[in-house]
């Protein structure tokens, strides 16, 4: 499963961590926040964002997500891209971080595909003219992020060629990455794709 560490300026980092311990019950592991202060020395972010990239990196990489392209927090994250099985994404958002922690065990190609689509689907207009709603399970809601992980583990099961060879186990690991060590279900807000 692949570790992820948020660096963002105080406190955008730690909040989002935070959202997602109260959205799952708990912080899944392996997710970590670098809260960048107006003061702080660039240099001594760097080191620490590369000792937090060593000690959350797992067999299949780190996702960093970074708040706002070109500020210093994105300025610190850049520099990790290019530490071997690291992804660097700006212009995180809470939808973002949750589609990365649900689909943290594919492959981190994947991970950034998902992570992208889930901040983009996050943005939505609400009122009037709002845009049709995705379709809805059983309950009438939208599917959650961890559904829709669930469903493509179903899909490229019955169908390997599609990126992965059947004789690796994506069911169990994909269904750990959308739990991340808490129980399945916690997580199902109205209205979230």
């Amino acid at each position: 499963m692949a570790g992820i560490l948020i660096i963002a300026h105080a406190p955008l980092a730690t909040a989002l961590r935070e959202c997602i311990a109260h959205i799952y019950g708990g912080c899944p592991a392996r997710i970590g926040a670098l809260d960048v202060l107006p003061d702080s020395d660039p240099a001594e972010v760097v080191a620490k964002a590369n000792s937090e990239i060593e000690r959350l990196r797992e067999d299949n990489g780190a996702l960093v997500l970074t708040d706002m392209f070109g500020a210093t927090p994105s300025n610190i994250a850049a520099r990790l891209a290019t530490v071997p099985e690291v992804r660097v994404l700006a212009g995180v958002n809470l939808p973002m971080l949750v589609r990365a922690v649900c689909y943290r065990a594919t492959p981190l190609d994947t991970l950034v595909e998902k992570a992208l689509a889930g901040a983009s689907k996050g943005v939505q207009t609400i009122g009037p003219t709002m845009p049709p709603v995705a379709p809805a399970s059983e309950c009438g809601c939208p599917p959650t992020p961890c559904t829709e992980a669930a469903a493509d583990t179903t899909k490229q099961a019955a169908n390997p060629v599609a990126g992965q060879s059947a004789s690796q186990p994506a069911t169990a690991t994909r269904g750990a990455a959308c739990t991340g060590g808490v129980a399945a279900g916690v997580f199902r807000p109205a209205g979230s794709t």
